[in-house]
């Protein structure tokens, strides 16, 4: 493991919440979706309603990885015009008031186009804490891995149920900032119940990582979070908020970003 990039906020956060013995809250945001404007919105409120750590999604028009909701998103993002340029304006204009961390979380090919160093650079100008390609997996593009590892983002992995033990070790080894933990296998979206194993499955990813652990994929209740949050060092929740942005607009995204932040209350993560 490298360590957080120089910035040093993903740390700071996630040493703050290990001294409260509290898990975090992990909101996840399309940008764009359903315009800047709400992007905005939600940001600026977001660090209100108690986001420890705040992942910014870059849209993309083949987000393999997400269900029906983040893929909608994704689309009317990009139905809006909104490009990798918006992303990062939005993103400092938040870093202009607040200190919240913020992870962007992209596929691939936004950043081959765009060039690695290109995109770091404004990634990094705009305020960016850590970076998670979702289609990155360890070992997949050595030289590209080494570019991000060195850079002043830190690197977020991700590690899946079906993950080897060895494997889960080697990931996590070299990841930074945080692991995200995949709560189930298939795409993201709202799920009415989690998986039983699920809190032992996180236990055994924290048992051997230097990093936090943050858990997400299908989290989409209170409930839900008191129960993550019980197992690991952050809860990371996003289809959830998009659901509720499409029926309840910014606002009713807040309202149940407050909910969750205090589902946490009490729970002593691990």
């Amino acid at each position: 493991m490298t360590g957080p990039g120089p910035r040093g906020r993903i740390e700071a956060r996630f040493a703050r919440l290990a001294a409260g013995g509290r898990a975090g809250f992990v909101p996840y945001v399309t940008a764009g979706y359903p315009t800047l404007e709400h992007t905005r919105a939600l940001l600026a409120g977001l660090g209100e309603a108690g986001a420890d750590v705040i992942e910014l999604g870059i849209p993309f028009s083949d987000p393999m990885a997400d269900g029906p909701t983040i893929q909608r998103s994704s689309q009317g993002a990009l139905a809006q015009g909104t490009s990798v340029d918006d992303v990062f304006a939005v993103l400092a204009e938040l870093r202009a008031s607040s200190e919240v961390p913020v992870v962007i979380f992209s596929y691939l090919n936004p950043i081959h186009s765009r060039g690695i160093e290109a995109f770091v650079r404004q990634a990094v100008d705009a305020g960016a804490d850590g970076i998670l390609p979702i289609d990155l997996p360890l070992g997949a593009d050595p030289a590209l891995e080494a570019a991000l590892e060195a850079c002043p983002l830190d690197l977020v992995r991700l590690v899946a149920p079906t993950t080897y033990p060895e494997r889960v070790r080697e990931i996590t080894r070299a990841s930074q900032g945080f692991v995200y933990y995949i709560a189930r296998t298939g795409v993201t979206g709202a799920r009415r119940e989690l998986r039983d194993e699920l809190a032992l499955e996180a236990g055994a990813v924290r048992a051997v990582s230097p990093c936090p652990v943050a858990v997400g994929f299908g989290v989409s209740t209170p409930g839900h979070a008191r129960a993550v949050g019980a197992a690991a060092d952050a809860v990371v929740v996003g289809s959830a908020l998009v659901d509720r942005l499409d029926d309840g607009g910014v606002a009713g995204a807040l309202a149940l970003a407050r909910e969750l932040h205090a589902a946490l209350d009490g729970v002593r993560s691990g």
